[in-house]
């Protein structure tokens, strides 16, 4: 069939068209992207309230997993939906609490060496308490099911239910800090804390609750994720780097900014790897052959095998062009 490429042309010889691998690329990119979404909404809230970069945040992603796991094994998923964001919620306050409040006073470089230790520490936890291999940590069988059949693509009900409990979550977060007053204590504790604190709020404890928010709000990405994605201890080193990739192009402390950043990123991995475009036509434009062995690999490179890599590069663009990100409003 004309017009397909790499990946889908292995797809339009079994019958599905470049329309086909378009519509259900996009939508796998944008299921991606909004659990991109729910982790960096929680790393932005943070940092936008505090001034942390918290390097440990992928890992409350993983507990949120590994809790759900637990969970559901015991009372099944809908009780693990609640309680597992609230455990890592719980975690992530005692730890801002007894730890990085502490480490406070030296520092921003205190406060990243503090967060990339912790990471470490809860890595190596859950490995002694859960061991290195998967968990069968399953899709509910009350959503494991076709909800929906849409141009000879099948869509499950499960995507679809974390599709909507993203886009559910980023409506109430913009809720919350827009239209209640505990949103507008929350930023007016990020510019005048000294002003909240004189009228009568518990600044520390407003930044605990922050922090443990933040927290919680990564453990739900990663009871919806666990389980599509895989339950594992590498799974937080897997997508923690991307994470800061979202809010440098989104814009640090923007959260609208991290919820298109993260659609963005989502949708263009995905399409790289569905087209699987050979970048050999490209090079060859510049003289590049396969005659020498260096020419060879750029010849036969193509967009799948360089999708991880793609969010990186629109980063460095992001950086050298735009420091602040796209509707950030410090630079990095």
């Amino acid at each position: 069939m004309a017009g397909c490429v790499g990946l889908s042309a292995a797809l339009c010889q079994e019958g599905v068209s470049v329309v086909q691998v378009l519509l259900f690329s996009l939508f796998n990119g944008l299921l991606y992207g909004m659990l991109l979404f729910m982790l960096s909404s929680g790393l932005t809230l943070i940092f936008s309230m505090m001034g942390v970069l918290n390097f440990a945040h992928a890992s409350f992603f993983m507990l949120g997993a590994y809790f759900a796991y637990e969970i559901s094994r015991l009372i099944g998923f809908w009780p693990a939906l609640f309680f597992a964001p609230l455990g890592a919620a719980v975690i992530g306050a005692v730890i801002e609490r007894y730890g990085l409040r502490t480490v406070h006073k030296f520092g921003h470089v205190a406060e990243l060496l503090f967060t990339f230790g912790l990471a470490f520490v809860i890595e190596e936890l859950v490995q002694m308490i859960w061991g290195k291999t998967n968990k069968p940590y399953l899709i509910p069988s009350s959503m494991d099911f076709t909800l929906f059949t849409w141009q000879g693509l099948d869509y499950s009900a499960y995507r679809v239910f974390m599709l909507l409990t993203s886009v559910g979550i980023f409506v109430a977060l913009y809720w919350l800090l827009t239209r209640t007053r505990v949103g507008l204590i929350i930023q007016a504790a990020l510019s005048h804390p000294q002003m909240v604190g004189a009228l009568g709020h518990n600044v520390p404890r407003i930044f605990m609750y922050t922090f443990g928010f933040g927290c919680g709000l990564a453990a739900i990405g990663g009871v919806l994720g666990g389980n599509v994605l895989g339950t594992e201890p590498a799974m937080a080193i897997q997508l923690g780097p991307i994470v800061f990739v979202v809010i440098v192009i989104g814009g640090l402390g923007s959260l609208g900014g991290a919820l298109i950043a993260s659609i963005f990123i989502g949708i263009l991995t995905n399409a790289a790897v569905s087209y699987d475009v050979p970048f050999g036509p490209f090079f060859a434009l510049f003289g590049v052959s396969s005659a020498t062995d260096i020419g060879n690999d750029l010849v036969r490179m193509t967009s799948g095998s360089v999708s991880s890599v793609l969010p990186y590069l629109i980063m460095v663009l992001m950086l050298i062009l735009r420091p602040r990100g796209l509707f950030g409003n410090r630079d990095v």
